[in-house]
């Protein structure tokens, strides 16, 4: 219980952290990966099944909850929430459809990112936050955020990954 404890302070640390940098958070390269990354650890945290030779597949609720999330998010306001829902939905689809082939495409859509490390983490930052936000950062999602911090040019163990 302890480490969960420990992860549940670390993300509210990051979402402070995201709050306070929203003025600098207003580009295209940082609203794509962002988007990416949330439809990455959806699939990821979807189903276990999103590794296996078959493609990944994302449940309705699994969907809405990372949705909503992403509506709620201090940090994205910056962007027309239908904007954000349908990049998110347009990387989720590419995901569920080819798992292998689509996370190349989501973490190229990712790196676009690592021009700004300043974004780049905070890329990083909202794939933690939400991979944890409904009580359980997995491994499956620790991994694919964890991708996605070799795709930025940024050590994992910056985020304990």
């Amino acid at each position: 219980m302890a480490l969960w404890d420990r992860f549940k302070e670390s993300a509210s640390q990051m979402q402070t952290q995201l709050v306070a940098k929203k003025n600098d958070l207003k580009s295209g390269a940082f609203r794509d990966a962002s988007m990416a990354m949330c439809a990455l650890v959806a699939a990821a945290g979807g189903t276990s099944r999103a590794f296996g030779s078959g493609g990944g597949t994302v449940d309705a609720a699994e969907r809405q909850r990372v949705a909503q999330l992403i509506a709620t998010n201090d940090v994205l306001q910056n962007f027309p929430a239908d904007d954000l829902r349908r990049r998110f939905e347009q990387n989720l689809d590419k995901l569920t459809a080819d798992f292998a082939f689509g996370k190349v495409s989501v973490l190229q859509e990712i790196a676009k990112a690592k021009k700004k490390p300043a974004e780049a983490r905070a890329v990083v930052q909202i794939g933690i936050v939400i991979g944890g936000a409904d009580g359980d950062f997995d491994k499956d999602e620790q991994a694919v955020v964890r991708e996605a911090c070799y795709a930025l040019d940024l050590p994992p163990h910056e985020f304990d990954l």
